[in-house]
Protein backbone atom coordinates (compact mmCIF):
# COMPACT_ATOMS: atom_id res chain seq x y z
CA UNK A 1 0.00 0.00 0.00
CA UNK A 2 1.46 3.45 -1.32
CA UNK A 3 1.52 5.91 1.88
CA UNK A 4 -0.53 8.79 1.46
CA UNK A 5 1.08 12.30 0.94
CA UNK A 6 0.97 14.44 4.16
CA UNK A 7 -1.89 16.85 3.91
CA UNK A 8 -0.69 20.16 3.67
CA UNK A 9 -3.52 22.93 4.90
CA UNK A 10 -4.35 25.72 2.57
CA UNK A 11 -3.06 29.14 3.74
CA UNK A 12 -5.33 32.38 2.87
CA UNK A 13 -3.54 34.70 0.99
CA UNK A 14 -5.07 37.36 3.22
CA UNK A 15 -3.18 36.06 5.97
CA UNK A 16 0.18 36.33 4.13
CA UNK A 17 -0.16 39.84 3.55
CA UNK A 18 -1.53 40.59 7.05
CA UNK A 19 1.49 38.67 8.80
CA UNK A 20 4.06 40.33 5.75
CA UNK A 21 2.61 44.20 6.70
CA UNK A 22 3.13 43.06 10.79
CA UNK A 23 6.64 42.69 9.70
CA UNK A 24 6.79 45.43 7.82
CA UNK A 25 5.22 47.78 10.55
CA UNK A 26 7.48 46.56 13.61
CA UNK A 27 11.12 46.34 12.04
CA UNK A 28 12.61 45.75 15.75
CA UNK A 29 11.93 41.54 14.98
CA UNK A 30 13.27 41.10 11.69
CA UNK A 31 16.52 41.82 9.70
CA UNK A 32 16.18 42.07 6.22
CA UNK A 33 19.38 42.37 3.70
CA UNK A 34 22.50 40.63 3.59
CA UNK A 35 23.22 38.24 5.70
CA UNK A 36 25.69 38.99 8.40
CA UNK A 37 24.24 37.89 11.81
CA UNK A 38 26.38 35.05 13.63
CA UNK A 39 25.29 31.81 13.37
CA UNK A 40 24.17 30.09 16.66
CA UNK A 41 25.16 26.81 15.08
CA UNK A 42 28.62 27.67 14.56
CA UNK A 43 29.22 29.62 17.89
CA UNK A 44 27.90 26.01 19.50
CA UNK A 45 30.36 24.45 17.30
CA UNK A 46 33.15 26.92 18.02
CA UNK A 47 32.00 26.29 21.64
CA UNK A 48 32.44 22.79 21.94
CA UNK A 49 35.95 22.85 19.66
CA UNK A 50 37.53 24.61 22.48
CA UNK A 51 35.47 22.19 25.24
CA UNK A 52 37.47 19.64 22.92
CA UNK A 53 40.81 21.83 23.58
CA UNK A 54 40.43 22.39 27.59
CA UNK A 55 39.32 18.62 28.35
CA UNK A 56 40.72 16.51 25.61
CA UNK A 57 39.65 13.13 26.08
CA UNK A 58 36.33 13.93 28.42
CA UNK A 59 34.60 15.25 25.58
CA UNK A 60 35.08 14.42 21.60
CA UNK A 61 37.40 11.83 20.45
CA UNK A 62 38.78 9.45 23.03
CA UNK A 63 41.63 6.81 23.12
CA UNK A 64 44.09 10.06 22.46
CA UNK A 65 47.72 9.21 23.06
CA UNK A 66 51.01 11.65 23.65
CA UNK A 67 51.65 10.08 19.76
CA UNK A 68 48.05 11.57 18.65
CA UNK A 69 47.43 14.70 20.76
CA UNK A 70 50.01 17.24 19.04
CA UNK A 71 48.21 16.46 15.76
CA UNK A 72 44.13 16.23 17.11
CA UNK A 73 45.07 20.12 18.55
CA UNK A 74 45.94 21.42 15.64
CA UNK A 75 43.15 19.90 13.47
CA UNK A 76 41.06 21.52 16.69
CA UNK A 77 42.51 24.70 16.68
CA UNK A 78 42.25 25.37 12.74
CA UNK A 79 38.74 24.84 13.65
CA UNK A 80 38.61 27.41 15.87
CA UNK A 81 40.14 29.87 13.98
CA UNK A 82 37.56 29.15 11.00
CA UNK A 83 34.52 29.65 13.39
CA UNK A 84 36.03 32.44 15.20
CA UNK A 85 37.10 34.40 12.66
CA UNK A 86 33.94 34.16 10.87
CA UNK A 87 31.79 34.75 13.62
CA UNK A 88 33.78 37.79 15.01
CA UNK A 89 33.89 39.37 11.68
CA UNK A 90 30.09 38.54 11.04
CA UNK A 91 29.46 40.46 14.42
CA UNK A 92 31.69 43.36 13.75
CA UNK A 93 29.73 44.13 10.16
CA UNK A 94 26.71 43.49 12.05
CA UNK A 95 27.20 46.02 14.65
CA UNK A 96 28.48 48.59 11.29
CA UNK A 97 24.84 47.66 9.81
CA UNK A 98 22.94 48.63 13.00
CA UNK A 99 24.58 51.39 14.05
CA UNK A 100 26.33 53.89 11.56
CA UNK A 101 27.58 55.97 14.57
CA UNK A 102 30.17 53.12 15.39
CA UNK A 103 33.50 54.31 13.78
CA UNK A 104 35.60 51.47 14.77
CA UNK A 105 34.88 49.57 12.15
CA UNK A 106 33.89 51.56 9.08
CA UNK A 107 34.02 49.31 6.35
CA UNK A 108 33.93 45.48 5.38
CA UNK A 109 38.25 45.55 4.90
CA UNK A 110 38.43 47.19 8.05
CA UNK A 111 36.13 44.51 9.82
CA UNK A 112 38.12 41.38 8.05
CA UNK A 113 41.19 42.84 9.40
CA UNK A 114 39.64 43.55 13.21
CA UNK A 115 38.58 39.81 12.84
CA UNK A 116 41.90 38.45 12.23
CA UNK A 117 43.62 39.96 14.97
CA UNK A 118 41.22 39.38 17.56
CA UNK A 119 41.00 35.64 16.53
CA UNK A 120 44.99 35.95 16.73
CA UNK A 121 44.98 36.94 20.18
CA UNK A 122 41.85 34.52 21.05
CA UNK A 123 44.16 31.79 19.90
CA UNK A 124 47.09 32.75 21.66
CA UNK A 125 45.00 33.12 24.61
CA UNK A 126 43.92 29.63 24.49
CA UNK A 127 47.04 28.51 27.19
CA UNK A 128 46.22 30.66 29.60
CA UNK A 129 42.38 29.68 29.59
CA UNK A 130 43.23 26.28 30.49
CA UNK A 131 45.19 27.00 33.11
CA UNK A 132 42.35 29.03 34.79
CA UNK A 133 39.53 26.77 34.12
CA UNK A 134 42.02 24.05 35.54
CA UNK A 135 42.16 26.25 39.08
CA UNK A 136 38.54 26.30 38.54
CA UNK A 137 38.15 22.92 38.54
CA UNK A 138 40.11 22.31 41.45
CA UNK A 139 37.80 24.92 43.22
CA UNK A 140 35.09 23.09 42.70
CA UNK A 141 36.83 19.40 43.98
CA UNK A 142 38.11 20.99 47.01
CA UNK A 143 34.92 23.52 47.61
CA UNK A 144 32.04 20.68 47.62
CA UNK A 145 32.27 17.00 49.78
CA UNK A 146 30.14 15.61 47.84
CA UNK A 147 32.82 15.45 45.13
CA UNK A 148 34.63 12.26 44.41
CA UNK A 149 37.37 13.34 41.49
CA UNK A 150 38.45 16.07 39.67
CA UNK A 151 36.66 14.46 36.54
CA UNK A 152 33.26 14.89 38.29
CA UNK A 153 33.04 18.22 38.19
CA UNK A 154 33.96 18.42 34.96
CA UNK A 155 31.34 16.14 33.58
CA UNK A 156 28.42 17.29 35.58
CA UNK A 157 29.14 20.44 37.42
CA UNK A 158 27.34 23.44 35.90
CA UNK A 159 29.06 25.61 37.74
CA UNK A 160 32.05 24.56 35.90
CA UNK A 161 30.05 24.66 32.32
CA UNK A 162 28.88 28.33 33.31
CA UNK A 163 32.99 29.73 34.16
CA UNK A 164 34.16 27.99 31.44
CA UNK A 165 31.98 29.82 28.81
CA UNK A 166 32.56 33.13 30.88
CA UNK A 167 36.26 32.90 30.47
CA UNK A 168 35.98 32.81 26.84
CA UNK A 169 33.04 35.32 26.15
CA UNK A 170 35.43 37.57 28.79
CA UNK A 171 38.18 37.46 27.26
CA UNK A 172 36.09 38.61 23.57
CA UNK A 173 34.22 41.05 25.39
CA UNK A 174 37.51 43.40 26.46
CA UNK A 175 39.04 42.74 23.36
CA UNK A 176 35.83 44.43 22.24
CA UNK A 177 33.97 42.00 19.95
CA UNK A 178 30.18 42.73 19.98
CA UNK A 179 27.47 40.35 20.54
CA UNK A 180 29.42 37.13 19.93
CA UNK A 181 30.28 37.09 23.94
CA UNK A 182 26.56 37.45 24.95
CA UNK A 183 25.73 34.63 22.55
CA UNK A 184 28.36 32.48 24.12
CA UNK A 185 27.69 33.24 27.72
CA UNK A 186 23.53 32.78 27.30
CA UNK A 187 23.99 29.58 25.62
CA UNK A 188 25.84 28.80 28.88
CA UNK A 189 22.73 30.23 30.78
CA UNK A 190 20.25 28.30 29.07
CA UNK A 191 21.75 25.28 30.12
CA UNK A 192 23.27 26.48 33.77
CA UNK A 193 20.64 28.74 35.12
CA UNK A 194 23.73 30.41 35.56
CA UNK A 195 23.81 34.22 34.50
CA UNK A 196 27.20 35.97 34.30
CA UNK A 197 27.16 39.04 31.70
CA UNK A 198 30.62 38.78 29.91
CA UNK A 199 31.56 42.18 31.37
CA UNK A 200 32.90 40.48 34.99
CA UNK A 201 36.09 40.13 36.13
CA UNK A 202 36.66 36.98 37.71
CA UNK A 203 39.38 35.79 39.40
CA UNK A 204 41.15 32.34 39.43
CA UNK A 205 40.13 29.40 41.16
CA UNK A 206 36.32 30.59 41.21
CA UNK A 207 33.92 28.30 42.16
CA UNK A 208 29.64 28.06 41.85
CA UNK A 209 28.24 25.56 44.25
CA UNK A 210 24.85 24.24 42.46
CA UNK A 211 24.47 27.15 40.88
CA UNK A 212 20.91 27.83 39.79
CA UNK A 213 19.24 31.39 39.96
CA UNK A 214 22.84 33.00 40.26
CA UNK A 215 23.21 36.15 38.59
CA UNK A 216 26.61 38.40 38.09
CA UNK A 217 25.68 41.85 36.63
CA UNK A 218 28.26 43.19 34.14
CA UNK A 219 30.95 45.56 36.52
CA UNK A 220 30.97 42.88 39.06
CA UNK A 221 34.51 42.34 40.12
CA UNK A 222 35.46 39.36 41.71
CA UNK A 223 38.93 38.20 43.80
CA UNK A 224 40.84 34.89 43.06
CA UNK A 225 39.72 31.75 45.56
CA UNK A 226 35.77 32.84 45.47
CA UNK A 227 32.56 30.81 46.50
CA UNK A 228 29.47 31.74 45.68
CA UNK A 229 26.22 29.15 45.88
CA UNK A 230 22.59 29.33 44.56
CA UNK A 231 20.43 32.20 43.83
CA UNK A 232 23.23 34.70 44.96
CA UNK A 233 22.75 38.05 42.85
CA UNK A 234 25.32 40.25 42.87
CA UNK A 235 23.50 43.20 41.13
CA UNK A 236 22.88 47.17 41.03
CA UNK A 237 21.27 49.43 43.69
CA UNK A 238 19.72 51.49 40.60
CA UNK A 239 19.88 52.50 36.86
CA UNK A 240 20.81 55.96 35.40
CA UNK A 241 18.36 57.57 33.37
CA UNK A 242 17.74 60.53 31.53
CA UNK A 243 15.31 63.36 31.38
CA UNK A 244 12.99 61.47 29.66
CA UNK A 245 13.41 58.26 31.71
CA UNK A 246 14.96 55.88 29.69
CA UNK A 247 18.38 54.21 30.65
CA UNK A 248 21.41 55.64 30.54
CA UNK A 249 24.13 53.23 29.00
CA UNK A 250 27.17 55.20 30.52
CA UNK A 251 29.59 51.87 31.10
CA UNK A 252 29.33 53.35 34.92
CA UNK A 253 30.76 50.29 37.77
CA UNK A 254 26.89 49.47 38.82
CA UNK A 255 27.78 46.38 40.48
CA UNK A 256 29.34 45.28 43.62
CA UNK A 257 33.05 44.05 43.85
CA UNK A 258 34.61 41.24 45.92
CA UNK A 259 37.97 40.86 46.95
CA UNK A 260 39.88 37.51 47.50
CA UNK A 261 38.21 34.26 49.58
CA UNK A 262 35.07 35.54 49.56
CA UNK A 263 32.12 32.86 50.43
CA UNK A 264 28.50 33.84 49.67
CA UNK A 265 25.96 31.61 50.81
CA UNK A 266 22.77 30.71 48.97
CA UNK A 267 19.87 33.68 48.42
CA UNK A 268 22.46 36.62 49.47
CA UNK A 269 22.08 39.82 47.51
CA UNK A 270 24.88 42.12 47.02
CA UNK A 271 24.14 45.26 45.22
CA UNK A 272 25.71 48.55 44.20
CA UNK A 273 28.84 49.58 42.23
CA UNK A 274 30.07 51.05 45.46
CA UNK A 275 29.62 48.13 47.81
CA UNK A 276 32.88 46.64 48.37
CA UNK A 277 32.94 42.83 50.26
CA UNK A 278 36.65 42.96 51.68
CA UNK A 279 38.82 39.24 51.76
CA UNK A 280 38.13 36.65 53.35
CA UNK A 281 34.50 37.59 54.24
CA UNK A 282 31.36 35.30 54.50
CA UNK A 283 27.89 36.44 53.41
CA UNK A 284 25.24 34.41 55.07
CA UNK A 285 22.11 33.17 52.94
CA UNK A 286 19.39 35.34 52.39
CA UNK A 287 21.67 37.82 53.57
CA UNK A 288 20.54 41.61 51.44
CA UNK A 289 23.89 43.58 51.60
CA UNK A 290 23.96 47.39 50.25
CA UNK A 291 27.08 48.47 51.34
CA UNK A 292 30.71 47.57 51.92
CA UNK A 293 31.63 45.03 54.70
CA UNK A 294 35.55 45.49 55.67
CA UNK A 295 37.66 42.58 55.36
CA UNK A 296 37.58 39.43 57.85
CA UNK A 297 34.00 39.88 58.41
CA UNK A 298 31.30 37.28 58.84
CA UNK A 299 27.52 39.37 57.56
CA UNK A 300 24.44 37.42 58.53
CA UNK A 301 20.87 38.84 59.71
CA UNK A 302 19.41 37.67 63.14
CA UNK A 303 18.14 34.38 63.36
CA UNK A 304 13.93 34.40 62.88
CA UNK A 305 11.90 32.85 65.35
CA UNK A 306 10.60 29.57 64.29
CA UNK A 307 7.27 28.21 65.28
CA UNK A 308 6.49 24.83 65.12
CA UNK A 309 2.77 23.38 64.81
CA UNK A 310 1.08 20.05 64.62
CA UNK A 311 0.60 18.48 61.91
CA UNK A 312 -2.49 16.65 63.63
CA UNK A 313 -4.08 20.23 63.71
CA UNK A 314 -4.92 19.86 60.21
CA UNK A 315 -7.49 16.93 61.56
CA UNK A 316 -8.68 19.61 64.31
CA UNK A 317 -7.04 17.32 67.02
CA UNK A 318 -5.59 20.49 68.59
CA UNK A 319 -5.68 23.65 68.81
CA UNK A 320 -4.77 26.29 66.10
CA UNK A 321 -2.29 27.69 69.36
CA UNK A 322 1.41 28.17 68.11
CA UNK A 323 4.16 26.58 70.08
CA UNK A 324 7.32 28.66 69.73
CA UNK A 325 10.09 26.55 68.87
CA UNK A 326 11.99 24.79 72.28
CA UNK A 327 8.57 25.26 73.66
Amino acid sequence: MTPREPHTPPVDADLVDRVVLSIYEEPLLCYLGSARLPSRESIDELVELLREIVFPGFYGRRGLTHISLPLHVQELLSGVAIRAEEQIRSCLRYRNDVDTRDADCPESAECDRMAREATRAFLAFIPELRDMIASDVRAAYDGDPAAHHHDETIFCYPGVEAIFCHRIAHFLYTHNVPLLPRLIQEGAHTRTGIDIHPGATIGRSFFIDHGGGVVIGETVRIGEGCRIYQGVTLGAKSFAKDEKGALLRTGEKRHPTLGNRVTIYAGAVVLGGDTVIGDDCVIAGSVFVTRSVPEGHVVRQKSPELVLRSNTEIMGVVSDDEIPAGG
